[in-house]
């Protein structure tokens, strides 16, 4: 009796996707080059080159949402050192500046707030 339920609970354990949707980074190259990841409701890609950090931001079926009223952070990891950047919209995307060169596929987090002020964050790894 006792294998009979642990073979069950094996089952449904293997039945179970690895990760959920929001829980895992997304896969795939965006629309821009970047890296994708899932931020709560949203999904954001991240293109660094040298100092330049821009974000593109997309609904569920990955269509560009406008970054107008979105405001976000970038922290992304340079030398073991978190660098912090502050991102504000601009033409059709989030974008700023970090006081040191980033190179193209730093490890770390983006954080943005909507017009509505809900926060989501994605994360790069």
């Amino acid at each position: 009796m006792l294998l009979q339920r642990f073979l069950a609970a094996g089952t449904v354990l293997v039945a179970l996707p690895l990760c959920a949707h929001r829980a895992c980074a997304h896969e795939g190259v965006g629309h821009h080059g970047g890296r994708l990841a899932d931020a709560g409701p949203y999904h954001v890609e991240l293109v660094t080159k040298d100092r330049r950090v821009e974000v593109w931001v997309y609904d569920a079926k990955e269509k560009a949402v406008s970054p107008a009223g979105f405001k976000g952070t970038a922290i992304l990891v340079v030398g073991g050192k978190p660098a912090r950047v502050v991102l504000a919209p601009a033409e059709a995307r989030l974008t700023g500046e970090a006081e040191v060169a980033l190179g193209a596929t730093p490890k770390g987090v983006v954080q943005i707030t909507g017009p509505d002020g809900a926060a989501a964050s994605g994360k790069f790894n």
